[in-house]
């Protein structure tokens, strides 16, 4: 399940495709391992990495769509892995990728073909590009902005200032949110770095990367800069997070295999007491539930991925994937270091180790520009529908034809999530009801419905964020057994390791349960609810051992060339 540069050959993805991205890993391969340490300790801007991007017109290949250019594409299974190989390498690679995508998304999606135009050469250039949306004092508050496009006889200017903007030191554009002093309507426009009245005041964070804050100053615009206005612009800023956040999640996986196996050999080689510290029990459990969830997050994450490419203007579950993509892939990233640190201790602390930069690293991605709490309010809109009135859909198939992914310039308007019908969720967890686990989380899943209809939220508690959010999390555990699932069956994943991922879910779920009893307005049936839940996993000696023997054998498996 975990890539391994060693043998690393995206065999579902088209040559050249493949070829590119075997180019990336060979690329950081010959860099070393000590190298890339090196500079993420000094904090040098990765010009080299950018020199190959331009080189092998990676992001021009991967980042342009056919409609732009016909001899490229945006295709979301390649993007998917590309920043997951990103990701394994650190987190400051993967970075200037992920604000790439995101300062493109307001370009691919506006009708000013000039514009887009300038940006496909630009990346073939090999340029980046930065998203001038969140700002200091109101974050990503779309409706707070500050950034202010004034009228002139020639044309506009915009003054103001923008916050948290990674490649903000070098973007050849940076799409920037801001509204109409005329009319208050919102306004998306593009500007150079490098003009005159771009200030870059400085880089707010203590890294490699570069995350800026800036200033427009009277900065002159045209017709030709601006790429939408009024409710376009605004859908467009989360129309463009709908697209480039998806890549939060495939940056943890990253992050976790390289340090899965940096833990697993360093702990499987250590003596304490005259035994191998995997021969300890407690060790054993944490790898192999770190083992279960990092197996999970990737299954998620890819059947995700043909829902995204398969999405259209009546399909558009997508909607509720990709947030759980942002918030529950990427907290599962954290637990899966925090199990995995609990073993190696001090080791995890080391500055020669990719683990010690994966340990802050990993703490970011649920906190980028979509806080787990944000998303977990946006994941409450879809779940009435979701329990309670399913339709019926043409069974989405595996992605990994080399199309382009067109829709996700014409997303549309950014409301409605209420309305969104899904597929009846229960199928997938019935099919599988001969895992033991699997059938304890079934029962668990539709509890969730018996709460809503017999002792659902009452109009204090639905003004209760705190609470809210605990139910979205059970609701969001549903969700991410389901698609785990689904593509599971699709790979037919060991049904070792899938009942053993079961098993962690249906201790999480007993977790969430128990929080709700404990929340300050809980009322008593839904206390009695919450104790109803609390199961204990179908334990299966014979099951944990096989799982541990697949986490055994990744010891020595690869390690980073030095």
């Amino acid at each position: 399940m975990l890539l391994d540069p060693n043998h690393y050959d995206p065999a579902h993805l088209d040559d050249e495709t493949r070829r590119l991205l075997r180019a990336t890993v060979d690329w950081f391969e010959a860099r070393g391992k000590r190298q890339l340490i090196a500079d993420a300790q000094d904090k040098v801007w990765y010009t080299e990495f950018l020199d190959f991007v331009k080189r092998e017109k990676l992001f021009a290949t991967f980042c342009t769509p056919a409609s732009v250019d016909g001899t490229k594409r945006w295709d979301a299974a390649r993007n998917a892995a590309f920043s997951e190989v990103l990701g394994f390498y650190g987190l400051q690679y993967w970075y200037a990728w992920q604000v790439t995508v995101l300062g493109l998304g307001p370009i691919w999606m506006s009708d000013n073909s000039e514009a887009k135009q300038k940006a496909a050469a630009l990346l073939d250039s090999g340029a980046v590009f930065a998203f001038g949306l969140s700002e200091k004092e109101h974050g990503a508050d779309v409706y707070s902005t500050d950034m202010i496009v004034t009228k002139t006889e020639t044309g506009y200017t915009a003054t103001g200032g923008k916050y948290y903007i990674g490649n903000g030191n070098v973007a050849g554009m940076v799409s920037v949110f801001g509204k109409l002093a005329d009319s208050d309507e919102y306004v998306f426009f593009a500007v150079d770095s490098q003009h005159e009245n771009f200030e870059l005041v400085k880089n707010v964070v203590d890294s490699q990367m570069f995350v800026s804050e800036f200033r427009l100053d009277a900065y002159p615009l045209t017709d030709a800069d601006i790429l939408h206005r009024g409710p376009d612009a605004f859908s467009a800023a989360l129309n463009t997070v709908n697209v480039g956040k998806f890549n939060l999640c495939t940056a943890s996986i990253g992050i976790c295999e390289h340090s899965f196996y940096e833990a697993i050999t360093h702990a499987h080689n250590r003596i304490l007491y005259g035994n191998p510290v995997t021969n300890f029990p407690h060790v054993r459990q944490n790898f192999v539930d770190a083992y279960a969830r990092l197996t999970a997050m990737k299954l998620f994450a890819d059947r995700s991925v043909d829902y995204f490419r398969s999405a259209g203007e009546n399909d558009r579950r997508y909607l509720l994937f990709n947030p759980i993509t942002k918030m529950k892939v990427t907290s599962e990233g954290e637990n899966v270091i925090d199990l995995l640190w609990d073993v190696i201790a001090a080791k995890g602390f080391e500055k020669d180790t990719y683990f010690t930069r994966a340990t802050a690293d990993i703490r970011a991605l649920p906190k980028l520009e979509g806080t787990v709490h944000v998303n977990l309010a946006l994941v409450l809109k879809f779940m009435p529908n979701y329990f309670f009135n399913p339709k019926a859909y043409d069974e989405v198939p595996t992605r990994h034809d080399a199309t382009d992914d067109d829709f996700f310039w014409h997303q549309g308007p950014a409301r409605g999530l209420g309305k969104i019908q899904f597929h009846d969720w229960e199928p997938i967890y019935t099919e599988h009801a001969h895992l033991p686990n699997v059938a304890l989380f079934h029962e668990q899943a539709k509890a969730v419905k018996t709460l809503l209809t017999t002792a659902a939220p009452d109009e204090a508690q639905q003004k209760d964020l705190d609470f809210l959010l605990n139910l979205g999390h059970l609701f969001t555990l549903v969700v991410y057994g389901q698609l785990v699932l689904e593509q599971a069956k699709i790979t037919n994943t060991d049904q070792h390791v899938l009942d053993q991922i079961f098993d962690v879910l249906v201790r999480d779920f007993a977790g969430y349960a128990t929080a709700l009893h404990g929340k300050a307005s809980s009322t008593e049936a839904q206390q009695q609810w919450a104790v109803g839940q609390i199961r204990k996993p179908h334990v299966d000696q014979a099951r944990f051992d096989a799982v541990w023997q697949q986490v055994e054998a990744l010891s020595g498996r690869y390690e980073m060339r030095p």
